[in-house]
Order: C-alpha cells, then sequence, then structure tokens
C-alpha cells in the first residue's frame, strides 16, 4: 500500500511539470497573432488624441474626502 501511495504522489507530481514542459509548443503562435494586428497610423492616433475636449474643470480625486469651501469659510 506503502508503494501503491508514493507512485501516486509522484503520478500527481509530474502532471504540472509535463504542462510546463508543453509550453514550448505554442510560443510561435505569439508571433503569428502580432503580424496579424494592424499597424497603428500615428496621424490617425494625433487626430483622435485632438479630438477629446479638455475639461471645465481640474479633476480632484481627493474632493470627497476632503471638506468642501463653505465648511471651510463658516469657521
Amino acid at each position: 500500500m506503502k508503494a501503491f501511495t508514493t507512485a501516486m504522489a509522484l503520478a500527481l507530481l509530474t502532471v504540472p511539470a509535463s504542462a510546463q514542459v508543453n509550453q514550448k509548443r505554442h510560443q510561435g503562435d505569439a508571433k503569428k497573432s502580432e503580424e496579424k494586428r494592424p499597424a497603428v497610423d500615428e496621424k490617425a492616433y494625433k487626430a483622435a488624441l485632438e479630438r477629446i475636449p479638455e475639461p471645465k474643470e481640474k479633476y480632484d480625486p481627493w474632493g470627497v474626502a476632503r471638506p468642501t469651501d463653505a465648511a471651510k469659510k463658516s469657521k
């Protein structure tokens, strides 16, 4: 029984190791997917950035955590 338990433990430990070894087979797939992507047009990218409207007020990430101006004036 002890030999069977040892054999099962070794078998369960080799499964993840064999999955990592098989990863080398699919390394060429990443290169193929990169070739299919369209090239980014620099002019189109800059034109899209210019179309974004400027914010009227500056964004304050801590605005909710700080008291408002009215609370400051009351003190």
